[in-house]
């Protein structure tokens, strides 16, 4: 693969990621009936202020992670990293954190370790699939590698069927990143994951009932939704079912970024995460062209509301953190280092292996310990 079409894809599936997260936020729990109350259909942004939620913060902690230890990741790695960068922190900051994330949280303060500290309630939510893209950059073409990785990471707040949503997104990220065409990244994500599992199930659901004509796009929007949504159940969190959905938004739009996160946008439920996957899919099959400028332009660096010491971190700076060099320019990229992506390791990510890392909180002093910042991101 061209270096100049991976740097793109790569912009594309995070930039994707951040913005599904935003337009969805305001849709999160709702039906879509009580969307359609108060918005009619979410076309755009709803809010004069848009901004990510945990699901953008998390996926910026798990990129910064995997830039500093690319293949050689390991589970004690990603324990210390929770540990130093959230769990040793104050509580009071973690407004927004998923279920699974207070859980693992409570379980490293009171010093249990992996895989026990995954052992809580919530371990099959979607905390892990909303973070999963970077996984899926880093491992472009590698579907098997890259679920592998981010299974590594879960390891430390997931266990099961939250473990293989985030495996079918990574896997599935990583096929997009290459050019897959649609049947091959839905694929990719179901090759990573046992067949009989609920998350298969519901993928494959989704999947199909998307495939199926429909009068019109609300009646497709409610067979998939019928398709994975267990009607009743007061969590909106399940990673079979936010997969599913924006698997199943991904597959309707044949692809295309805009229909694709507005149609999981419009489907309720965990509509920041289904969006934000079903934006990090499309985002990486078709680069940051795809994304609306104006969707792309409100993407600032993170404001920290969920993890204070992820704020001023671009998803863009990621994106270039994670994919490799080519010092012509030319030709393809050779294989990711094993130790980080793409061979840049800023002074921000060399601090995440060591315990008197002050991590980054603005964007001036991202810039002064070399981090990429872009005077133009707002």
């Amino acid at each position: 693969m061209n270096t100049a079409v991976g740097n793109d894809r790569a912009r594309g599936a995070l930039l994707g990621l951040a913005v599904g997260d935003a337009l969805g936020a305001p849709a999160e729990n709702l039906r879509p009936s009580e969307i359609r109350r108060r918005w009619g259909r979410i076309e755009g942004f709803v809010s004069d202020d848009p901004a990510g939620t945990d699901d953008t913060e998390y996926a910026i902690f798990s990129g910064l992670l995997l830039a500093r230890h690319g293949s050689a990741l390991d589970v004690s790695h990603v324990e210390r990293a929770w540990h130093h960068w959230i769990a040793d922190l104050d509580e009071g900051p973690f407004r927004g954190a998923g279920f699974s994330e207070r859980g693992t949280l409570e379980n490293l303060r009171r010093g249990l370790a992996a895989p026990i500290s995954a052992q809580h309630r919530h371990a099959w939510s979607d905390g892990l699939a909303m973070r999963a893209a970077p996984f899926g950059v880093f491992a472009a073409g590698r579907p098997a590698e890259a679920a592998r990785l981010v299974a590594v990471d879960g390891r430390v707040s997931h266990e099961g069927e939250g473990i293989y949503g985030g495996q079918a997104v990574a896997a599935g990220v990583a096929a997009a990143m290459v050019g897959s065409g649609l049947a091959s990244v839905i694929a990719a994500a179901l090759s990573v994951v046992p067949m009989d599992s609920w998350t298969a199930r519901s993928l494959r659901r989704a999947v199909a009932a998307a495939q199926r004509p429909h009068p019109d796009r609300l009646t497709m929007e409610r067979a998939v939704r019928s398709a994975v949504v267990i009607a009743g159940y007061p969590w909106t969190d399940l990673a079979p079912e936010a997969v599913g959905l924006a698997f199943g938004a991904f597959t309707a739009a044949r692809g295309d970024f805009r229909t694709a996160v507005l149609t999981a946008v419009n489907m309720g439920r965990d509509a920041d995460t289904t969006a934000a996957v079903a934006g990090a899919l499309a985002g990486a099959l078709n680069g940051e062209s795809a994304v609306p400028p104006d969707w792309a332009g409100a993407i600032g660096p993170v404001r920290g509301s969920c993890l204070p010491s992820m704020r001023g971190y671009h998803v863009l700076d990621i994106a270039e953190l994670l994919t490799p060099e080519d010092p012509d320019g030319t030709g393809p990229a050779g294989p990711p280092s094993q130790e980080r992506g793409g061979g840049r390791e800023p002074a921000a990510v060399r601090g995440m292996a060591s315990a008197s890392f002050e991590p980054v909180r603005d964007l001036a002093s991202a810039a002064a310990s070399s981090v990429p910042v872009r005077e133009e991101r707002r």
